[in-house]
């Protein structure tokens, strides 16, 4: 399963993006589908993450800023981010949970990442 990614770019403090993110292959059903962040000079870290069935969690920083959705007959993602601010700038990556058709193991997938910057 390749995952991809777009939305990224310069926005000023304040200001909004739509991250969207594709999973393409066959043969497979997602688990649920998220965003992770890397800011400069840190760890990767949870932005939000949204199943399947709806259920959605998101990192304490961006709770009320951003929501995240799934159309699961596209295997598409979107981050909504909302009064972004200079401390969101990061690389976002898009990440899935998926398993084959009648399979029980779960794999992991990640895109490539899609630069955000808030600029202040």
């Amino acid at each position: 399963v390749q995952l991809q990614a777009s939305g990224g770019g310069l926005v000023q403090a304040g200001g909004s993006l739509r991250l969207s993110c594709t999973a393409s292959g066959t043969g497979f059903t997602i688990n649920d589908m998220g965003w992770y962040r890397q800011p400069p000079g840190k760890q990767r870290e949870l932005v939000a993450t949204v199943s399947s069935g709806g259920a959605t969690m998101y990192a304490d920083s961006v709770v009320g800023l951003s929501a995240i959705s799934m159309d699961n007959a596209k295997k598409t993602v979107l981050l909504q981010m909302n009064g972004l601010k200079p401390e969101d700038t990061a690389v976002y990556y898009c990440n899935a949970r998926w398993q084959y058709y009648g399979r029980t193991f779960v794999r992991t997938s990640w895109g490539r990442g899609t630069q955000v910057t808030v600029s202040s």
